[in-house]
């Protein structure tokens, strides 16, 4: 689980922000960067020394500045079933990804067919037409060679 992927599954959820030098932020989570700058509305802020209060409508946190975050578990649970379906549906494309290259394997080794839907190594022709299967050996070569000469 990554940390912005959690923070943006956070937003509009209430969240404790402890900074490096003590003090903390309760407030619900408006909006996150890709370096963890956050926006909070409705804002508790507690001094390091837990003596002093200050309510704020919104306000912005560094985040370079951000010791820790403790976010609801409900939020925890739902990035956790995002990847676990977002790994299930990587599964099933990998799953068809296999299948079709099997299907393609198979179709190539089933034979492979010329732009006119004979296979290799067929020759099309209709009645009447002298036409030999051109084999490895040369024979069929001699074969047309011979036909062709007829045909002179």
């Amino acid at each position: 689980m990554l940390p912005l992927s959690l923070l943006k599954t956070a937003q509009s959820h209430p969240m404790l922000v402890e900074l490096k030098n003590g003090e903390t932020y309760n407030g619900h989570l408006v909006s996150c960067d890709s370096w963890m700058n956050i926006n909070l509305r409705d804002v508790i802020c507690t001094s390091k020394d837990g003596d002093r209060f200050w309510r704020m409508p919104e306000c912005y946190i560094r985040g370079s500045t951000i010791k820790y975050l403790r976010i609801p578990d409900e939020v925890i649970d739902m990035v956790k079933e995002d990847a676990q379906a977002k790994s299930r549906n990587r599964t099933e494309l990998n799953k068809n990804r296999v299948a079709s290259s099997a299907q393609n394997q198979r179709a190539a080794r089933s034979g492979s067919r010329n732009n006119f839907g004979n296979r290799s190594g067929q020759l099309s022709g209709g009645p009447g037409n002298n036409t030999q299967r051109v084999g490895v050996s040369g024979q069929g070569n001699r074969l047309l060679a011979q036909n062709n000469k007829n045909r002179k």
